[in-house]
């Protein structure tokens, strides 16, 4: 089974592209919910959601729609103390409402493939307990055989990208290691990936058609394994996700 949807869904500037211009905020997420039946959540990385917010999200959502919830700051970035027990106390009303997809730890460019990292996938693992888990990595040293195995072996999925491609970055690839498969799309605006003043601008970019083909392939093979895949356009400024999504589902049919 395919789930499409977007990166977020609570910008400013879909405002007019996605939202009806006097459409109240509170509004946005079932407005949402009326064409695509998962989103990623982002704002869990800067904050933890209190078990009121994410009561909230179960709440405006009709059944059957599903939430990929990124994991915070201290999981992936930190790391020094994560504080699973809060992370998990935050987001079990999505666990208990049968609406949470999976949790997707994404780390960044700086981990790397060492042994202390790999025990670390671990330390995650257990302080995740059963929740299904994705793993995106930024290095590209983690595409190896090795690390294939070592994410079977705890369960995890792997996060396949679309980005710039830049030296070091993550290559398009694509593999099936646990319960959750995952791709995500952040565009490839090279020029603004390292250097931008505003975040939004590493994720100012509209595919075409040609660029997401080669995708289809990859996207079919993960259908055909035993597993949920989920697939996200995180190229969100003023709703070109909501176009990347479009594309994709209409070449996919």
């Amino acid at each position: 089974m395919i789930r499409f949807g977007t990166s977020g869904f609570s910008y400013e500037d879909w405002i007019g592209p996605v939202y009806p211009k006097d459409l109240p905020k509170w509004q946005w997420l079932p407005f949402y919910s009326q064409e695509f039946d998962t989103v990623e959540l982002n704002v869990t990385y800067y904050r933890v959601p209190s078990a009121k917010t994410a009561a909230g999200w179960v709440e405006r959502t009709p059944e059957g729609f599903l939430f990929s919830v990124k994991a915070h700051k201290s999981l992936t970035h930190e790391r020094m103390e994560p504080d699973f027990e809060t992370f998990r106390e935050g987001i079990e009303p999505l666990a208990r409402s049968g609406k949470l997809a999976c949790v997707l730890a994404q780390f960044p460019f700086s981990f790397h493939p060492t042994a202390d990292n790999t025990d670390y996938l671990s330390l995650l693992r257990n302080g995740l307990s059963d929740i299904p888990t994705v793993i995106e990595f930024r290095d590209h040293a983690w595409v190896s055989e090795e690390t294939f195995s070592l994410l079977e072996s705890l369960d995890f999925g792997y996060c396949a990208v679309d980005e710039p491609r830049l030296r070091g970055l993550m290559p398009p690839v694509s593999r099936a290691s646990g319960p959750v498969s995952y791709v995500r799309f952040h565009g490839r605006n090279a020029e603004k990936w390292w250097k931008h003043e505003h975040a939004w601008e590493r994720y100012d970019y509209t595919y075409s058609e040609q660029e997401l083909e080669e995708w289809i392939p990859k996207i079919q093979d993960l259908d055909s394994e035993d597993a949920l895949v989920l697939v996200y356009a995180n190229n969100h400024f003023r709703g070109q996700s909501i176009d990347t999504i479009r594309k994709l589902r209409q070449m996919l049919g």
